[in-house]
Parts: C-alpha cells; sequence; structure tokens
C-alpha cells in the first residue's frame, strides 16, 4: 500500500476553493446523506484543555471515513500559540488504511464557512443586488465566510460593503473605521455598527461569546445570520427573539439540542420549540423553502461528515 498523503494547509487550500467545497457539501445532502446519522463528537477533557474527536462514516456508503482530532488548549494564547489545533484522517472504508492526512485546521476553516453557505445559498441567490455583510469577530472564521460568500455566489451576486464588528478594534490592531482587506472595521455597540446591522443581507457571527452580540431588532427581515462560534449549550451569540422572529436551520436537530446554545437558551425561555428547528438538508434539497418575510437563521455547531465530505472534495483536487 502506498504511503498516505500529507498536506499542509497551502495544499488543503491549493486543492480545493471555497466554492468547490460549498458544491460538495450540497451534492452530498441532495444524494441523501443524512446528519442525524452522523457519529457524534467525542469531547475528553485532559488538564491543558480538551481533546476533540470527530469521526464519521458519512453514512456507510462513501468510499472514505475519516476522524478528525482537534485540541483546545486555551492558556496558548499567553504562549504565542495557537488556541485550537488538529489533523484529520482520511481513510479507505473497505480497507481502513490512511489514504492522507489533512492540516485540520485548514479542513475546518474551509468546511465551516462552506457549511454555512450550502445551508443559506438559495436565499442569498432569489435577490441580484449587491450583499451587504457585517462580520462579527475578528478570527479567521470571519474572514473565511466572506471569502467563501464571495467565490461561491460569484457574478450572479457580487459583494457590496463589508463591515467588521469587534468588541475590542485594538485586538485587530486597527482604529474604529479603518479599512482592512477590504472591510470597514466598527466598535460593536455604537450608532455605525447598529447601522451596519440593520443594513445587512447577511450578518456572520464568529465570536468566542457567551451572551448575545445584539438587540434582535436591528436584524432586518430578509436578512440572513450565521452563528458559528460555539457548541456549548450555554454560550450562545444570539439573542432569543431572534430566533422567535426567524426560520431557524440547523445541521441536525438532535446535535443542534445538544450542542448549540443558540438554540438550547433560546428554547429554554420559551422563544423558540424543537420542533421549529429546520434541518440543513431539507433546505439545500428544497423539502423545506424558508418564509423570505422572515430571517433566516442558520446555527452551525459543526459535524464529523462536513469535515468527510471536504476532505474528499479537497483528495479529488490533488488527484
Amino acid at each position: 500500500m502506498s504511503a498516505p498523503l500529507v498536506l499542509d494547509a497551502a495544499a488543503v487550500a491549493a486543492a480545493c476553493s471555497p466554492a468547490d467545497a460549498v458544491a460538495a457539501l450540497r451534492a452530498a445532502l441532495a444524494a441523501g446523506l443524512d446528519p442525524a446519522a452522523d457519529l457524534p463528537r467525542q469531547g475528553v477533557p485532559v488538564p491543558a484543555g480538551e481533546l476533540l474527536l470527530m469521526p464519521s462514516d458519512g453514512g456507510g456508503d462513501r468510499a472514505h471515513v475519516g476522524i478528525k482530532v482537534a485540541t483546545v488548549a486555551p492558556a496558548n494564547a499567553t504562549l504565542g500559540l495557537p488556541r485550537v489545533q488538529g489533523s484529520y484522517l482520511l481513510l479507505d472504508a473497505a480497507t481502513l488504511g490512511v489514504v492522507a492526512v489533512l492540516d485540520g485546521i485548514a479542513l475546518t476553516t474551509l468546511r465551516t464557512p462552506a457549511v454555512s453557505v450550502a445551508a443559506v445559498l438559495d436565499r442569498l441567490l432569489d435577490a441580484a443586488d449587491p450583499l451587504q455583510v457585517a462580520v462579527v469577530g475578528a478570527g479567521p472564521q470571519g474572514h473565511g465566510h466572506v471569502a467563501t460568500l464571495a467565490d461561491a455566489l460569484g457574478e450572479r451576486r457580487p459583494l457590496g460593503d463589508v463591515t467588521q464588528l469587534v468588541r475590542d478594534p485594538a485586538r485587530t490592531e486597527a482604529t474604529d473605521g479603518a479599512q482592512i482587506d477590504g472591510a470597514t472595521v466598527v466598535r460593536l455597540g455604537g450608532p455605525a455598527s447598529d447601522d451596519a446591522l440593520r443594513a445587512a443581507d447577511v450578518v456572520v457571527c464568529a465570536t468566542s461569546a457567551r451572551e448575545p452580540l445584539f438587540d434582535a431588532v436591528l436584524i432586518a427581515d430578509r436578512a440572513v445570520v450565521i452563528a458559528v462560534g460555539s457548541h456549548e449549550p450555554d454560550a450562545r451569540e444570539l439573542p432569543a427573539g431572534l430566533l422567535a422572529r426567524g426560520t431557524v436551520v440547523v445541521e441536525d436537530p438532535g446535535a443542534a439540542l445538544r450542542e448549540a446554545g443558540d438554540v438550547v437558551l433560546a428554547i429554554a425561555e420559551g422563544a423558540l420549540a424543537a420542533g421549529d428547528l429546520v434541518p440543513m438538508r431539507d433546505v439545500v434539497t428544497g423539502a423545506v423553502r424558508p418564509d423570505p418575510e422572515r430571517p433566516l437563521v442558520f446555527k452551525s455547531t459543526g459535524m464529523s461528515w462536513e469535515d468527510l465530505v471536504v476532505a474528499e472534495a479537497v483528495l479529488a483536487g490533488v488527484r
């Protein structure tokens, strides 16, 4: 058996574009992949933080199986090291031999925004005017969502203004109102921030916040809101009032009820019911078409099947 491919971050990015990752995820769901059948994520506490084990067989009918091992070490920031690290093993489904080892963080950075855009793509293509985007958060996932929106939408709907809303502009080494990579940096919570949220067609929340980031009344009925910041049942980025107003789409209701604090806490407060949750697969396949007069909220926790599908797309791009 030949030695497995070893794909670093640059190789992962070169092999699969954001648009290709979006297409692969949508194709997998259209072909019948059921996220509800996915293997659950396992969290293992260790002295320095947590090990996250994310295995998937893709429903048992794919050419590959895989597992991501990610680590979360909160103290690493003080050491100048990444808080989250990881690797992905892609294996042949028949022999369980290792086919490829991928940089786990690069894979996550690619697949997380691809999942979000795959879930909301049809809504975004319902209009042709430039897409106004507000991103809450200054990390790689915020930037990744903007890049994925631009790549997946292409000429069908170009991006308009992009505003980066940050809780502490000093952390971005930028002053309020500065331009970074085509986005205007604005402090979250001020008048300019409120204006950006009101005008946004898409609001992306990619933060470590544990409490709602903004008031629900700021979000327009036409807006798409994406929240990817946590997979903990007691942490949330979105106010319950927004979920009460909107159509709430999740990767899988069972996973959301275990891990999505935005959902769990809104249900606890009586703003949402478990039966209101719409599986992403139903939106992608057209079985459910969300009401265009209500906000569309996509809450992602990250699931193992997504890594497997995108890792296969990366492998296809290398060969």
